[in-house]
Formats: structure tokens, sequence, C-alpha cells
């Protein structure tokens, strides 16, 4: 049976900034017959559940990763190193659970493929990756946004 790493709050663990957790039928349905191997990148690093929502400034997660950008939470504070600590973590676990393919959490500054909150606490998107999903793509990983969330 082939393994994906999958983000926890899809897997109904209440890991989110808000202290909820995203289970959603359509990941069920797209994670059928395959081994998922839940992880929450923000917990990993260290931060708490809830705590305050952050978002990427400067750039999207590849950015970080280059130390061009960071990530920051709606005080202003840097919460940069927790979220590569999580995203290096997160890449330990894929690899020890054998994992080539990630299903994540959209939009998220962790997590998300494609489209990340925009660094204004607006609710506004901007192209670009999280900082555990930019990562994981380095490292040869596929990732791909959770369906229906």
């Amino acid at each position: 049976m082939d393994s994906v790493l999958v983000s926890a709050c899809l897997r109904g663990v209440p890991c989110r900034f808000d202290g909820r957790d995203t289970a959603s039928a359509a990941v069920d349905a797209a994670l059928a017959g395959r081994r998922a191997v839940p992880f929450c990148p923000e917990a990993a690093g260290g931060l708490p559940t809830p705590r305050r929502p952050a978002e990427l400034v400067g750039g999207d997660g590849h950015a970080v990763l280059d130390g061009t950008a960071r990530v920051v939470d709606d005080t202003g504070r840097d919460v940069t190193a927790a979220f590569v600590d999580g995203a290096r973590r997160t890449l330990a676990a894929a690899r020890r659970g054998g994992c080539a393919e990630a299903v994540l959490m959209p939009r998220s500054p962790s997590c998300g493929r494609g489209a990340v909150y925009d660094g204004t606490f607006s609710g506004e998107l901007t192209a670009g990756d999280g900082v555990t999903a930019a990562l994981l793509e380095r490292n040869g990983v596929t990732v791909r946004p959770a369906p229906g969330v």
C-alpha cells in the first residue's frame, strides 16, 4: 500500500491555528486505499494550538527557505523559525513513512500549494507555496492541495 503524507487537520486532528480541524469527506475519498501519514508542521515546529494566525511576508515558502521572506503572526511576531523547523520535521516524517506524495491544507502558510494568503491578513490570496510545501517539493515529494477544502 502506498503512503501519502496528509495535513493532520485534514484527518480530524484539531491542530489548526483556531484549534479546529478540517476533516473532509472529499479528502477521505481521495485517500481511499492508501496509507495516510498525518502530520502538522506548525505543531511540530513548537507552535501552540490554538495560536495567532500567521501569513507569509515578502514572498512565499520558497523565499522563506531562501532567507528572503518571513512568516509573521497577526501581531507582527516573527514565527519563521518555527515554520522552518516544522517543515524540516515534516520532511523527516514523509521520509520515515515512505511518502512520495503529500495532500496538504490549501492556502496555509505551511501547507498551501499554488496559492497562499498574501501577508496582509485581509483574506486575499497570492500565487505561491507554503514553507512545508516548498521544502517537500524541493526534496522530490509531490504536493497536492486537498480537494474540496
